[in-house]
């Protein structure tokens, strides 16, 4: 489900196809909610009006903003997802919180990546939360779910350079720039997986000031990213 005017909009962009669509016996009352339908009615999206108690108890939300979509997810195999240079792939190893999944997801589309790997235990990919966190990354960046198996086809395929992001490891700015890489991120806790690091060619850290001890994942990953395509 998509809920809250902004996510609709950016899956009718995207070209997600709808299933319907429920709105509030108010919605429609602002010039943005009125095009808003306009456009759904123009794809012949089903839109229905439902009480206000009903949309709040099918939402996940607390404030749906008056409307909830149900849209079928874009689907990805995951042997279609490939690295370029300046087009990494960024590889979530059981991340399970889904708000970071989400920006995750938001912070790679952002900065250009081919697309993100999702390992075991990391949060769904039609998780509400995800959807939301994610901005409409979720709708445009290609993504797929790989067990450790295909992940470890998938390296020997592209032959990337493959960084792991850890707490110790070669400070990011002494790292060669690789033409191709795909980044692996994992939990803030747990950190990544003795089997996914086996596959990784590089540990790459990030310097923090004295007394800090971590950054958020999504945080570390952009950083990592940036520095990956600058002066590209």
């Amino acid at each position: 489900m998509a809920e809250g005017v902004r996510l609709v909009e950016d899956a009718l962009a995207a070209g997600v196809v709808f299933r319907g669509v429920m709105v509030s016996k108010e919605f429609g009352d602002t010039e943005r909610a009125a095009k808003l339908l306009r456009d759904l009615s123009a794809r012949a999206v089903p839109i229905e009006d439902v009480a206000e108690s009903v949309l709040a108890q099918l939402a996940d939300t607390d404030t749906p903003q008056g409307v909830l979509a149900v849209f079928e997810p874009p689907t990805w195999s995951w042997d279609r997802i490939a690295v370029a240079p300046g087009a990494p792939v960024l590889v979530l190893d059981g991340v399970q919180d889904p708000g970071n999944v989400g920006t995750l997801l938001r912070t790679a589309f952002a900065l250009g990546a081919a697309g993100t790997l999702l390992l075991p235990g990391t949060a769904d990919l039609t998780n509400p939360k995800v959807i939301r966190s994610g901005m409409g990354a979720t709708f445009r960046l290609p993504s797929a779910t790989v067990s450790l198996e295909e992940f470890g086809a998938w390296v020997e395929r592209e032959r990337a350079t493959v960084w792991a992001a850890a707490m110790e490891g070669t400070p990011l700015q002494r790292v060669p720039r690789p033409e191709r890489l795909a980044l692996i991120v994992g939990s803030e806790g747990a950190g990544i997986s003795a089997g996914v690091a086996a596959l990784a060619t590089t540990r790459v850290t990030i310097p923090l000031a004295r007394g800090a001890e971590s950054l958020n994942v999504a945080v570390a990953a952009g950083i990592i990213l940036q520095r990956a395509q600058h002066d590209r």
